[in-house]
């Protein structure tokens, strides 16, 4: 099927924070990249509660470029949040969530637009090559991918998947039915199915700027993945504590045996100690374990929004306002 058989407008998802250094090169080398695509594609930024001028660069591109979208949210609410705002307003017959660094090669949409239009519901990038990370984030990412597969039985991710993926309408019209507050967007991007394929590529370094990631925030972001796909960590203590009390049984039955054999038998302080400590630490580490989905059932009683926008600008406002206008 041509590109130009059917008409279709693809909708590009870019969360911003603080990358006032990022945008200006990311649309440059967007219609670089892409120029048999450029009158079929409009790009929302997410501005996710920025502090430096990326909303001021944002909107002296929206006055130069009517295919631009701002959503400004109220603060910062995170990344899965300010994807979560940009797939509930985005217009497009495909969505495309990408990083403004320029890490997402913008030239792979092309094969992404070729096997959704060869019938894939689906198409997300699988990083071949990551080099560009440091050897830890290599390390953990890969180990989580494998960890979370593992212990989650109705959702898997693919592995070296990110966000970087195209979507048909119809797979985020399914995703923004999903209420829930913690939003851990790679599983929910996978638990939605539909048919699927990824695309093998190789991940640059970051043109511009200075990620806002550190490993404290990905390791929240894999515990949020963690405890909201898998019942596994409360499962886990169950047969913890099955085995530690068959474990106490036999102890038990050895030292009355031995008593009953030797005599009284005084146990020494070193190894009660011993045992005091390791139990008391083993139910704080399975109350901490509660205490995360319980802090999870809290945030989703309370049914606060995932995001609060102070204000949407450009193409989208003016395509509102005309029918406003209409109606």
């Amino acid at each position: 099927m041509s590109e130009a058989a059917i008409p279709f407008t693809l909708t590009l998802l870019v969360p911003v924070f603080n990358e006032e250094e990022s945008v200006e090169t990311f649309v440059t080398q967007i219609d670089a990249a892409l120029p048999r695509l450029k009158d079929r594609l409009e790009i929302l930024f997410v501005n996710d509660g920025s502090r430096d001028r990326t909303r001021d660069v944002i909107e002296a591109l929206i006055a130069r470029d009517p295919r631009i979208t701002l959503l400004n949210l109220a603060r910062n609410f995170g990344k899965e949040a300010a994807m979560t705002a940009g797939l509930a307003h985005a217009r497009g017959d495909a969505v495309i969530p990408m990083d403004v660094d320029l890490q997402d090669p913008p030239a792979l949409i092309e094969t992404f637009v070729e096997q959704w239009q060869a019938g894939f519901d689906t198409v997300y990038g699988v990083r071949v090559d990551r080099s560009a990370d440091t050897v830890v984030k290599r390390l953990t990412a890969g180990g989580f991918y494998r960890f979370f597969n593992a212990v989650s039985t109705t959702t898997k991710i693919p592995e070296n998947a990110g966000d970087y993926r195209l979507m048909d309408k119809r797979v985020v019209a399914a995703i923004n039915q999903l209420p829930e507050r913690n939003r851990f967007m790679k599983g929910l991007f996978a638990w939605a199915g539909f048919k699927a394929v990824g695309v093998p590529y190789e991940r640059p370094a970051r043109q511009a700027g200075q990620s806002k990631f550190n490993y404290w925030k990905l390791w929240n972001l894999a515990l949020d993945g963690l405890f909201s796909f898998s019942s596994w960590p409360l499962r886990v203590w169950s047969y913890v504590g099955a085995g530690v009390a068959m474990l106490s049984f036999i102890y038990m039955l050895i030292v009355i045996a031995k008593v009953l054999v030797t005599g009284v038998d005084i146990p020494g302080y070193a190894s009660l100690m011993t045992v005091v400590l390791f139990f008391g630490g083993m139910q704080l580490l399975s109350i901490g374990i509660l205490g995360e989905y319980v802090g999870r059932m809290f945030l989703e009683v309370k049914q606060r929004p995932v995001y609060l926008l102070e204000g949407i600008y450009g193409q989208y406002a003016r395509e509102s306002q005309v029918e406003r206008a209409q109606a």
